[in-house]
C-alpha cells in the first residue's frame, strides 16, 4: 500500500497574507528585520535571548548572558538619562546587542523592572569587611 503524506491545506486568505508579510519583509533594512524576529520570538514565548536568571547569581535577578549586569541596573540608568553610548563605556563587556535584548526584557517585564529598581534603591547599612571590600549588611525598612 502506498504511503501518502498529509499536509495541512492553507486558506486562500491565510496564503495571501502569508505571501503579502514575506513581500513587505524583504523591503525591511537587517536591523528592523531583527527587531520584528524579537517581537515574534516574543510573541511565540517567553524567551528573552541575550538574557538569563540562575540562581546564586545576582541573586537571580535577570542578567546579561556572560556578565553579572542586571538588567534592572541597565533600565535604571536608562530611566535616569543615560545614554546607551556612556552604558557600554561604562560596562566594556557589554555590546549593543545586550542593550537591545536588556530594552525588549524590560519592557515586556515592566511590573518587575519597576519592582527590583525599588529594592535596591533602598538605603543600606555597610560593613567594611577587610581592605576595599564592603559588603551589605541590612537592608534597612522606609
Amino acid at each position: 500500500m502506498k504511503k501518502t503524506r498529509c499536509v495541512p491545506r492553507r486558506r486562500p486568505a491565510q496564503t495571501a497574507a502569508l505571501q503579502k508579510a514575506q513581500r513587505l519583509v524583504s523591503a525591511l533594512t537587517r536591523a528592523e528585520k531583527a527587531q520584528l524576529l524579537q517581537s515574534v520570538v516574543r510573541d511565540l514565548g517567553d524567551a528573552f535571548p541575550g538574557i538569563e536568571s540562575k540562581p546564586g547569581v545576582c541573586g537571580g535577578e535577570p542578567c546579561i548572558v556572560r556578565t553579572r549586569v542586571p538588567v534592572w541596573l541597565l533600565e535604571h540608568a536608562r530611566r535616569l538619562g543615560t545614554s546607551e553610548a556612556d552604558l557600554l563605556r561604562s560596562y566594556p563587556t557589554l555590546r549593543a546587542e545586550d542593550l537591545a535584548n536588556a530594552w525588549a526584557y524590560a519592557r515586556s517585564h515592566r511590573a518587575e523592572m519597576d519592582r527590583q529598581i525599588r529594592e535596591n534603591e533602598r538605603p543600606r547599612r555597610y560593613v567594611r569587611l577587610s581592605g576595599s571590600h564592603v559588603s551589605c549588611l541590612q537592608t534597612e525598612a522606609r
